[in-house]
C-alpha cells in the first residue's frame, strides 16, 4: 500500500492519540509539538488541510510546507522517524506527516510532550505554587490566564506563559514588590527598578504576540502578505528562506506600535483592524499603557512632556512615575484580556491553528 493510499483509508476519523488534523499550516515549533508528541506515545499522522470538523479545505502551496516541516524536525532531539508529502484527497492537495513511534524520549526545548487522547501535553508539567498568604489577585489572575490557554493560538500561549511567569516573580519578591501592600507603591530603591522591568517586559510581550499572531496569519492566509509597500533585495537576501522573510515582515509591521502609535499601527495592518475588536476606546487605553513603558525603558520613570500630553495635568513635569502592584495587574488583566479578544476573532476569520 503506497503512502497516499493509506493515508486516504484513515481520513474523516475523528482525532485521536495517533490523529491530528490542522486545517492550515502552523509554525515551525507548532508541529514540531505534534511531531514529538507522536513520537513519544503511539505514532501517527498529521493531516494539514483538514479542519477539526472534517471539512476538506486543501492546503495553500504559496509556502513551502517541507521548509517548515524540516524546520520543526531540527527544533527536537533525537530526530524521529518522520515521512512527510503532498497527497490528493477528493481534488484537494493535502499535506502529511506520519510520525513513528520512537524508542528514545524526543526533546523539544528540553521538554517532553506527548499525546493525550486528541490532544499534545507537556509531559510532566511543572506546577506554579503561589505563597498562601500573598496577594489574593495574582492567583485569580493566574487562573484567568490559565483558561485563556484553551484553544489559543501558539503565539496567544507563548504571551500567556509569560505573563504567568510575570506573576510568579511578583508573589517570589512581594516583600520588595509590596512591603506594605498592593495598593501601595514600594519605596524601596530595587523594588522600584524591578517594578519597571516587570512592567516594561509585559507590556512588550504584547507587541511580540501581535507580530507572532500576524506571522500566523500570513502562513495560514498567505495572500494576507500582499502589499504595494516596497521590499528591497537587500531584505529578501538577508532572509534564509521564506519562513524567515515572513517573520521579518511581521516584525516590521509592528514597528508603528513599538513607537507608541496604536492607531498608525491599526490603519497599517488591516489583518487586525479587520477582526474588528480594537475600537477608539481600547486604542487610548493601549496607547496610554505604551507610553508608561516608553517612560520606564527610555526615561528612568521621570515623567516629560510627551508623557503629559496622554496624562494631562494628572502628574507634575519631572515628578518620579510609580505604579502600586495593584495597577501593575490591572493593566497585565488588560492586555491579556484585550489578546484573548483579538485571538478568537482571528482564530475564526482566518482558521488560525490551536497552539499544542
Amino acid at each position: 500500500m503506497d503512502f497516499e493510499e493509506e493515508v486516504s483509508k484513515i481520513i474523516g476519523q475523528p482525532e485521536s492519540s495517533t490523529l491530528e488534523y490542522k486545517a492550515v499550516l502552523p509554525p515551525s515549533k507548532n508541529i514540531a509539538q505534534l511531531i514529538g508528541a507522536f513520537a513519544n506515545t503511539e505514532g501517527g499522522y498529521i493531516v494539514l488541510g483538514v479542519s477539526d470538523t472534517l471539512e476538506i479545505n486543501g492546503l495553500s502551496e504559496d509556502f513551502m510546507a517541507n521548509t517548515i516541516t524540516h524546520r520543526a524536525i531540527d527544533l527536537l532531539s533525537p530526530k524521529p522517524i518522520v515521512n512527510y508529502q503532498y497527497i490528493v484527497f477528493e481534488g484537494k492537495k493535502l499535506y502529511v506527516i506520519k510520525v513513528e513511534k520512537s524508542s528514545q524520549p524526543i526533546l523539544l526545548e528540553s521538554k517532553i510532550y506527548k499525546r493525550v487522547g486528541a490532544s499534545s501535553k507537556l509531559s510532566n508539567p511543572i506546577e506554579v505554587k503561589f505563597k498562601p498568604t500573598g496577594y489574593a489577585r495574582i492567583k485569580s489572575i493566574n487562573q484567568q490566564l490559565e483558561t485563556y490557554k484553551s484553544s489559543a493560538t501558539d503565539s496567544k500561549i507563548k504571551l500567556l506563559e509569560h505573563y504567568q511567569s510575570i506573576l510568579k516573580i511578583i508573589d517570589d519578591l512581594g516583600q520588595l514588590l509590596y512591603p506594605v501592600d498592593a495598593n501601595t507603591p514600594t519605596t524601596n530603591p530595587e523594588g522600584k527598578v524591578l517594578s519597571r522591568i516587570l512592567f516594561s517586559s509585559f507590556v512588550d510581550n504584547f507587541e511580540t504576540y501581535l507580530s507572532d499572531l500576524l506571522y500566523e496569519i500570513f502562513l495560514a492566509t498567505p495572500s494576507t502578505l500582499k502589499s504595494s509597500q516596497t521590499v528591497t533585495i537587500e531584505e529578501v537576501l538577508n532572509c534564509a528562506d521564506i519562513q524567515e522573510f515572513v517573520k521579518y515582515w511581521a516584525k516590521q509591521k509592528i514597528g508603528k506600535l513599538q513607537k507608541g502609535s496604536v492607531k498608525g499601527f491599526i490603519k497599517e495592518n488591516k489583518q487586525i483592524n479587520d477582526l474588528g475588536v480594537i475600537d477608539d476606546t481600547m486604542q487610548n487605553e493601549i496607547e496610554k499603557i505604551l507610553q508608561i513603558r516608553h517612560l520606564y525603558s527610555h526615561r528612568n520613570g521621570i515623567v516629560d512632556e510627551k508623557f503629559l500630553q496622554y496624562y494631562t495635568g494628572q502628574f507634575p513635569l519631572n515628578s518620579e512615575h510609580q505604579m502600586s502592584i495593584s495597577e501593575i495587574c490591572d493593566k497585565l488583566s488588560y492586555l491579556s484580556d484585550t489578546t484573548h479578544q483579538i485571538d478568537i476573532k482571528a482564530k475564526a476569520k482566518y482558521k488560525l491553528a490551536s497552539g499544542s
